[in-house]
């Protein structure tokens, strides 16, 4: 009923501006694209663009005319932090603790490391006790810590500034 009474409308409005005689520029167009829209759905064109089967015919159709779907982009796996190469050499920028994921618990020594080319990355120091400090100038390679959350490389020991793992000589324990 209210979309009638607006065409009914628009029509008196139409023809009270024929009745006198001049229109104003901007109602001409507004009045013309009205009726002409109401008069060709029931609905009114606005519900058409906004309904799902307009969206999705509209979809369909460009895949039509562009031979089919787009390409799919392969997916980015995680790049290795050291880039291809077996190791890399950086500066300890700060020494930190990180809390493993859930069902583990304890604290994991990490550093912060400013690698050659530019990156700074977070490593994980294997072994008990560390002697890195900041500056210290480290040899990193690959080798995720499973239960670290964004920790994919590890400390070389007995390279450069990392001291070598304390040797555990059970004979000396008795």
């Amino acid at each position: 009923m209210f979309l009638k009474g607006c065409l009914a409308t628009g029509r008196l409005l139409s023809s009270f501006a024929s009745r006198i005689g001049t229109v104003s520029s901007s109602w001409q167009p507004m009045l013309s694209a009205e009726t002409a829209a109401t008069a060709s759905s029931s609905f009114g064109w606005r519900s058409l663009h906004t309904s799902v089967t307009w969206w999705k015919n509209s979809l369909l159709q460009q895949m039509h005319e562009r031979g089919g779907p787009p390409p799919r982009r392969s997916r980015s796996k995680m790049k290795s932090p050291i880039s291809g190469s077996n190791v890399m050499r950086g500066v300890v920028v700060k020494t930190v603790i990180r809390h493993p994921k859930k069902p583990n618990s304890g604290n994991r020594k990490c550093v912060l490391v400013k690698l050659t080319n530019g990156r700074e990355i977070c490593s994980y120091i294997p072994g008990v006790g560390h002697n890195l400090q900041e500056h210290s100038q480290v040899l990193v390679m690959g080798g995720r810590r499973r239960d670290l959350i964004g920790v994919r490389t590890k400390i070389v020991r007995g390279q450069l500034d990392c001291a070598p793992h304390k040797a555990c000589n059970p004979a000396s324990k008795k």
